[in-house]
């Protein structure tokens, strides 16, 4: 069965190269946008599952994966900076802070019908640091399309004083544990005869 990615993200693509399997990838054409009452659990739940159903009409014979994330940080959700004043303003919000990354896995059997979804959580507490310290991350990495602003495999390790989860790929934006145990349960082992996404 073919694999799919229903994603645009160069993280998430690059999370699933690691795993060995061949996938496609496609980018789901959906409304993002929060509802009323929705809490973040289940807003990361509802746009994974979004992303898979609308990508399975494109490949209705392939397992596909979606995925998203969302930051909060003191019960109030974090957007993608998405320019450089933005991300220092959301890094000195978030100094001496502890976020919680929410991110969300859906597996859809096309064919089947079948699908998984959990919400992987990730805690991250950011070091005390002043602005000069945020202008200059900002400036060298520029994490603007990464929620919370800040990219922990990157550079921005060194705003991070701890971190707690049982899955550090969760935090980059695909929960790659949580994943392998899924697609073991539609019979894809990467450790059974898996072939490199690419030659």
């Amino acid at each position: 069965m073919d694999l799919v990615l229903a994603s645009s993200s160069v993280y998430r693509r690059a999370l699933l190269s690691r795993l060995g399997l061949r996938f496609d990838t496609i980018s789901p054409d959906i409304d993002e946008a929060p509802l009323s009452g929705e809490t973040p659990r289940e807003m990361a739940e509802r746009l994974s599952r979004l992303k898979a159903e609308a990508v399975a009409p494109l490949r209705p014979h392939a397992l596909i994966v979606g995925s998203d994330q969302v930051a909060v940080l003191g019960g109030r959700i974090l957007r993608k900076p998405g320019g450089h004043g933005a991300n220092v303003r959301q890094l000195m919000l978030a100094a001496g802070r502890t976020l919680h990354f929410l991110t969300g896995v859906a597996v859809l059997n096309a064919a089947s019908g079948a699908l998984q979804c959990e919400v992987v959580e990730f805690r991250v507490r950011l070091r005390s640091f002043g602005e000069a310290q945020a202008e200059a991350y900002a400036r060298i990495e520029k994490a603007y399309d990464c929620a919370g602003g800040f990219r922990a495999e990157g550079l921005g390790v060194a705003l991070i004083e701890h971190m707690e989860g049982a899955d550090p790929t969760s935090l980059v934006g695909l929960p790659l544990i949580t994943l392998v145990s899924m697609l073991q349960r539609e019979g894809v082992d990467p450790l059974s005869g898996c072939r490199p996404s690419r030659r």
